[in-house]
């Protein structure tokens, strides 16, 4: 059917329209408190880290199409997050603050390529507790009365904290409440005199107030943090006109000389007022005392003698000064007095002079023990000093001139005249070992005089002396060292102790005592210490003497020292081998081990080492010289090599070993060895024989094994009998007792028997033939296979002496527990049950079992 243009037309117009439908994207709405959707009433803490993937943009287009998400801000505001255009992850890049920027105004955006939605989002900032408290109008300074009363509020501080919440709650206290005078109030800030506490101007013109503001905490990157800030608040205090005058510089003391003249000054009085912040004017007046010859100056405080010195009647006079404050009304205020002292004197023309018992004198001496008591006066000084002036004149002061600190000189002011009195000062200074003479000046200067006479007397003290020191010691503690085989009386060391008294009091005495000081002898004048002539000296049985040395004088004053004295090891002593160096038994590819002691007590001398001096043939065995283990020659690993190596074919070597030490010089010790070689073989096929062998050396090893079985088998049999006994008794009746009989198979056993046999022998060990025993023709013992009781085992063969060995220094015997090779089976004499090396060890073990036995009651 074929379309006309108009429907082609409007078929075409509809594609168009349907080209042309296509929706546009948007996001999904999921609410407050997610983080995947359109940001609707999305909120984010302050303290996010930059970096963080804080939500997820959302959303679906109507026909599937892929979609992009974007995000962008207001030019003047700062890119706060990124987004992944194809996930729509968006990323925190920038910190956050919320004290700054509480909100957060971006466009967010959603695309399918060909339609673009976007839309407006505002997210919020939330708090995290990041701010500290800040103290504002700073600094804080507050001037308070002196005055003010207890508990009185003086200041309030204020601080801020940006945060919300507990982050932003403020509390104040003091740095350090105990020292404060001050309190305040935690929430307002109020800063308060404590209670029972003043201030004053006086004491304290300044505190210095430590107020801390902390917050209340809070979350901050996820723990809890808590910030504060200190301030300092200075209060200072203000003077209050509460205290009197006070005079300066009393007491106060006036000369008047003969030839003063009438108005002139004396001395001057100085009052100031007690309130130092805002001091009054100080008025001076004159009370009493004066009769008319002085006059004082009311504002200068200035004294003023008003009569000529002539006319004066009294030597010395006492004037009371009274100072008054005057406010700031002009009325008086508190008082104070003061005295004077103005004495009348004459003119200075004389100088100090000292006098003994007989007149003027400018030398004392005097002889004295050394180390007087503190305090001591020195009575054998009669001195007296003079200044015939008056008044002021006749004031001067004495002092001593020389080795300073030993002593010192009373009345150290003088007026007039006065008794020189000379007292120990410093007792440990007197010492007549460093001193024998000490000489002083005794200087009398005056003091207010122009003219400063002054005079001089010597004085000399003659020290005697007096057993003041203890001997002592050159050292706390002396080293010697002596070889052991030095003779009786042999120098050993010189100990010095010195006295530095005199006469009697530093000769020196030596003795010694203590545990170690019984082989010893010392001198007693020159310290010399030596052996006793009896002492004999032996490293090996004692290495260390120590003993105290006593220094003592005449008078019983004494110290002490501690002498160690070493003896030194000599090579005196040969190496020895124990009691199993006679006979050793080897398995082939183990070593056997000898060992000898060397009773020397230090090394070389005790350190031993090992040799082989003779063997026929000389290339079987080796040696380690230092351990003493032997062993085969490496080319040797079996029997058959040992036989091609020995034409006798024997398993018993005898060997001459030697051991020898390290001194000088040395010494050494040979001793008969003998070694019986088996194969590990063997000891596989015989169980008894390797337990044997490994207890050989050991024999309480085997004691143990037996008792332990012992012990295992009377422990089951308590345990039936009892449980046997209880059944019983349970039952409450008596059993009867029945047998019963059953027929046995009879061939079984002699079949198994003969197996058992035929696997003994296989192998190559076949040299130890184990042989069945004979029918027993006992009427008791009616079953086949039964063998004889076995025979005793046969003694061990008698030592054999290799020919060609010399004789060692010191012959030890052996005995030969080597395993016998097997001999030729005889058809007319039954062998008993067991191979010849078992039997060779249980004899040797048999043996030493009874020597033990013997050595053990000999000791007890």
């Amino acid at each position: 059917m074929r379309r006309g243009p108009r429907a082609a037309l409007a078929l075409g117009l509809l594609r168009l329209c349907l080209a042309q439908a296509n929706f546009a994207p948007h996001f999904f709405d999921n609410g407050a408190g997610s983080t995947n959707g359109n940001m609707a009433l999305f909120s984010l803490p302050e303290d996010t880290p930059v970096g963080s993937h804080v939500y997820t943009l959302n959303g679906t287009d109507p026909e599937g199409d892929p979609i992009s998400y974007h995000i962008s801000f207001d030019p003047s505001a700062r890119n706060v997050f990124t987004v992944d255009p194809n996930f729509g992850n968006i990323t925190l890049v920038q910190e956050l603050d919320r004290e700054r920027e509480d909100e957060i105004e971006a466009i967010i955006s959603i695309s399918d390529g060909l339609n673009l939605v976007a839309e407006k989002v505002v997210i919020l900032v939330t708090d995290a507790n990041d701010e500290a408290p800040r103290f504002i109008q700073e600094p804080y300074v507050v001037l308070v009365p002196e005055d003010t009363p207890a508990g009185s509020s003086i200041f309030k501080v204020h601080a801020v904290d940006k945060d919300t919440g507990s982050g932003g709650s403020v509390t104040y206290f003091l740095q350090n409440l105990r020292s404060s005078k001050f309190a305040v109030d935690r929430h307002s800030g109020v800063l308060r005199l404590q209670a029972g506490t003043t201030l004053d101007y006086e004491k304290t013109r300044a505190h210095f107030v430590t107020v801390v503001a902390k917050d209340g905490g809070g979350r901050l990157r996820g723990a809890d943090v808590v910030f504060s800030a200190t301030t300092t608040v200075t209060v200072n205090v203000e003077d209050v006109q509460d205290t009197a005058p006070v005079f300066v510089g009393t007491p106060y003391y006036g000369y008047v000389y003969e030839d003063t003249l009438p108005g002139s000054e004396v001395l001057t009085v100085v009052a100031l007022d007690g309130d130092r912040g805002r001091p009054n004017r100080v008025l001076y007046s004159l009370v009493n005392g004066s009769d008319g010859a002085f006059e004082i100056n009311e504002t200068s405080g200035a004294i003023l003698v008003t009569q000529s010195p002539a006319q004066l009647q009294r030597e010395v006079y006492e004037l009371h000064v009274q100072a008054t404050e005057v406010s700031a009304a002009g009325s008086p205020a508190t008082q104070a007095r003061a005295s004077v002292t103005i004495r009348i004197v004459d003119l200075n023309n004389h100088p100090p002079t000292f006098y003994g018992e007989s007149g003027p004198q400018n030398r004392f001496e005097l002889s004295m023990y050394e180390h007087p008591p503190q305090g001591e006066i020195l009575r054998g000084l009669k001195i007296t000093v003079n200044d015939s002036d008056q008044g002021a004149n006749a004031k001067f002061n004495l002092r001593l001139v020389g080795p300073g600190g030993i002593f010192r000189v009373v009345p150290q002011t003088v007026l007039n005249e006065a008794q020189v009195t000379i007292i120990v000062e410093n007792s440990a200074a007197i010492d007549f070992e460093k001193f024998k003479v000490l000489t002083f000046k005794l200087l009398a200067i005056e003091v207010n005089t122009p003219e400063k006479f002054s005079s001089t007397a010597d004085v000399v003290i003659q020290l005697l002396d007096t057993n003041d020191n203890v001997p002592k010691f050159t050292s706390h503690y002396y080293i010697a060292r002596i070889p052991e085989n030095a003779p009786a009386g042999s120098t050993v060391v010189a100990v010095t102790a010195v006295d530095p008294d005199t006469g009697p009091w530093g000769q020196v005495k030596y003795s010694m005592y203590g545990s170690g000081a019984d082989l010893f002898l010392i001198h007693p004048s020159s310290g010399i210490i030596y052996t006793q002539p009896w002492a004999s000296l032996d490293a090996e049985a004692t290495t260390r003497y120590s003993f105290y040395v006593k220094a003592e004088d005449t008078a019983g004053r004494y110290s002490l020292a501690e002498v160690s004295i070493t003896v030194l090891d000599v090579n005196d002593h040969s190496p020895q081998f124990g009691q199993n160096i006679q006979e050793k038994t080897m398995v082939l590819g183990t070593p056997v081990k000898i060992e000898a002691t060397d009773q020397d007590a230090e090394e070389p001398n005790n350190l031993v080492d090992y040799s082989i001096t003779h063997a026929e043939p000389a290339d079987v065995f080796d040696i380690d010289a230092h351990t003493g283990e032997i062993r085969l020659k490496n080319f040797i690993r079996s029997l058959e090599a040992l036989h091609n190596v020995t034409p006798g074919g024997d398993r018993t070597w005898s060997l001459e070993v030697q051991a020898k030490d390290r001194g000088s010089p040395s010494f050494s010790t040979t001793a008969l060895l003998k070694i019986d070689i088996t194969d590990t073989e063997m000891l596989s096929r015989d169980p008894m024989a390797a337990f044997l062998m490994q207890t050989k050396d050991n024999p309480m090893k085997a004691v143990g094994v037996l008792a332990g079985i012992m012990a295992i088998v009377v422990a089951m049999t308590v345990l039936i009998s009892t449980a046997t006994f209880w059944r019983n008794k349970k039952s409450n009746k008596v059993q009867p007792v029945r047998r019963v009989f059953r027929q046995r198979p009879s061939p079984a056993p002699h079949a198994v028997r003969v197996e058992w046999l035929k696997f003994r022998r296989a192998k190559a060990a076949a040299k130890f033939v184990l042989q069945e025993d004979p029918l027993n023709g006992n009427c008791n013992n009616n079953r086949p296979g039964r063998s004889l009781p076995p025979r005793a085992p046969a003694p061990p063969p008698p030592p054999r002496v290799v020919p060609g060995l010399g004789a060692a220094r010191w012959p030890v015997p052996t005995v030969s527990g080597s395993l016998t090779p097997q001999q030729p089976q005889r058809a007319s004499r039954p062998k008993a049950l067991g191979s010849p090396s078992q039997s060779a060890l249980v004899s040797e073990l048999k043996q030493k079992f009874e020597k033990k036995s013997v050595d053990n009651k000999a000791y007890f």
